[in-house]
């Protein structure tokens, strides 16, 4: 793959990965758009694993209190470290058994249109903003139970539909319980941890054999650029959302949903 198009796809995957705009239908749109080669299944195991990193190390105090935690499960102890734990697993578990069923059944291809993106673009960035300017901001991470965890593992499972944005659909299920906008967004990005990790090990396990020694230079390249990428942003985007909502990335989203529709029914 050639250099420049190799760093813009890092690029669009860490920038997009964790701000609430869908990292998945901007991955499916740069072909579909472009006419660009699809970058395949192993650089997407590539820059996901970038990105994974940027979120590990920007929230590692968190990362370390769940691994404690899981320790601390293991010996039967019921702390906060051991209900972050435990909230992690749970909220995890919907959108693996909601991913395999796809898989099993109508594809995971099935839903990667154009239309589709489109619609998941403007109707999920939509409910963003409603629950964003409308709901209470009283919770804390502190607060979280496992039955928020449930259920924000069930909002998290809408996001296998492409456009939708894991993270995005995740800020709106914490902000609808009450979650305040920076501790919404904190429960999201921790939530992504386990999930991108489920979903590189599923497709890891069917490219990891396949790789020549220039795609494995190539997911280097694209791993570490994308790691750079999603730290940046999920740096800004956390900095920013102590004077500014969620707006702006709605704002973004409608456009581009109406944008897509357009291309996809003209």
């Amino acid at each position: 793959m050639a250099l420049w198009h190799l760093l813009l796809l890092a690029a669009l995957q860490g920038v997009t990965e964790f701000l609430p705009i869908s990292s998945s239908g901007h991955l499916i749109l740069l072909p579909a758009l472009t006419g660009l080669p699809d970058q395949g299944a192993f650089l997407d195991v590539a820059v996901h694993v970038g990105t994974l990193g940027a979120v590990v190390l920007y929230f590692r105090a968190e990362v370390a209190r769940a691994v404690m935690g899981l320790i601390g499960l293991a010996r039967r102890r019921t702390g906060p470290d051991e209900m972050l734990a435990l909230g992690l697993i749970i909220a995890t578990l919907p959108v693996i058994l909601l991913g395999l069923i796809i898989q099993l059944t109508v594809g995971a291809d099935a839903l990667r249109s154009v239309a589709v993106i489109g619609w998941s673009m403007l109707v999920f960035g939509i409910v963003l903003w409603w629950y964003d300017q409308k709901a209470p901001q009283t919770k804390t991470l502190a607060d979280w139970s496992p039955s928020e965890a449930l259920k924000l593992g069930l909002w998290q499972a809408v996001a296998l539909i492409p456009g939708t944005s894991r993270s995005g659909i995740c800020i709106t299920g914490a902000r609808a319980m009450g979650y305040g906008r920076e501790d919404a967004a904190r429960v999201a990005m921790l939530m992504s941890i386990p999930t991108i990790m489920a979903s590189g090990v599923l497709l890891g396990a069917d490219v990891i054999g396949t790789g020549t020694a220039a795609i494995w230079r190539d997911a280097a390249i694209g791993a570490a650029f994308a790691f750079a990428a999603a730290l940046l942003a999920l740096t800004l985007m956390m900095r920013l959302l102590h004077s500014v909502s969620f707006t702006p990335y709605v704002v973004y989203r409608v456009i581009l949903g109406v944008v897509l529709l357009w291309w996809a029914y003209a």
